[in-house]
């Protein structure tokens, strides 16, 4: 299985554009398939599936107004993204970084789940009353599938709300708004605004006794490893699942963006939902082109030989 030789890859956008627009070289050989922009052949299928992967983006999350720091204008002040979610920035200074993630996890707090998480959700809560799964491997960081009901989700690049410690490890849920008294009113992305220049002392530390070391958001940044726990997990559903979804995501960024081809190898079908075509489509057995938050409600919705 080809997620156990990527466990220890760095997150997709380090590498060059002509790297991640194309599977790897060793990437096995798969027919293209024909697309079919016709929901009610995707219904067809929906309806006998028994394990259902759904495979989510920034796409989602996009249509909740969370903001993707991705592509032009996509910059925090004066910095991309790349700039700021690394650990040598982290240790360079921690409190940009700080000031940053701040900012997100805020924005993040003032939005809702949209009308695609709710279906996925919903879908899961009615299917698994049949018997059937449905399961969310996101790439999405912002807890919004979890806010909108869904239970069985894994998160392959980590979680906005929790945190770990630098130096004891410790991982734990945290929704303090704001996380901590001295990041309180700042974070702002206005170019023009002064660095705050918390001292280290006073941005987030661990509260496990003996310890009170420095916290930073348990999220992959880019250079880091993918955690290999939840990459095995990842690896058992897409080998499980008989229907696989590829939603809001441009299939651009690894080990994420094999997901999909790699069911499809298996002649497992599988349905990409988005606005446009990706340099994956071809590969898919269904390309249902539109708004998530539009067409998976009426995807995902309860088939007429559902019996309940």
């Amino acid at each position: 299985m080809l997620l156990s030789h990527v466990a220890s890859r760095s997150l997709g956008p380090r590498l060059p554009d002509a790297v991640r627009a194309s599977p790897p070289a060793s990437w096995p050989l798969v027919e293209m398939l024909r697309h079919s922009s016709d929901m009610g052949k995707f219904r067809q299928v929906f309806s006998k599936a028994k394990h259902i992967a759904i495979i989510t983006g920034a796409g989602v999350s996009a249509e909740s107004g969370i903001p993707t720091f991705r592509g032009a204008g996509g910059l925090w002040r004066r910095w991309k993204a790349q700039d700021l979610a690394t650990p040598e920035a982290f240790s360079r200074n921690p409190s940009r970084v700080w000031e940053f993630y701040h900012h997100r996890r805020e924005v993040t707090l003032s939005k809702s789940p949209n009308a695609a998480h709710y279906a996925i959700a919903e879908c899961e809560a009615r299917l698994s009353k049949q018997g059937r799964s449905v399961v969310v491997i996101t790439q999405n960081v912002d807890e919004l599938h979890r806010r909108a009901g869904s239970k069985n989700v894994l998160e392959i690049h980590g979680n906005l709300f929790k945190t770990r410690c630098i130096s004891c490890g410790s991982v734990k849920a945290n929704h303090k708004s704001p996380i901590c008294p001295s990041l309180l009113g700042k974070g702002a992305p206005d170019p023009e605004t002064s660095e705050a220049q918390i001292p280290v002392n006073d941005l987030p530390r661990c509260e496990d006794s003996d310890c009170d070391g420095l916290l930073r958001p348990d999220v992959i940044w880019f250079g880091e490893t993918l955690d290999s726990n939840v990459l095995t997990q990842v690896e058992k559903e897409l080998d499980m699942c008989d229907l696989c979804l590829v939603v809001g995501t441009s299939s651009v960024v690894y080990p994420a963006a094999m997901f999909g081809p790699q069911v499809a190898s298996r002649r497992v079908p599988v349905a990409e939902f988005n606005t446009n075509t990706t340099p994956k489509t071809t590969y898919f057995t269904h390309h249902i082109q539109g708004q998530c938050g539009t067409t998976l409600p009426l995807a995902l919705a309860r088939h007429e030989s559902e019996v309940i």
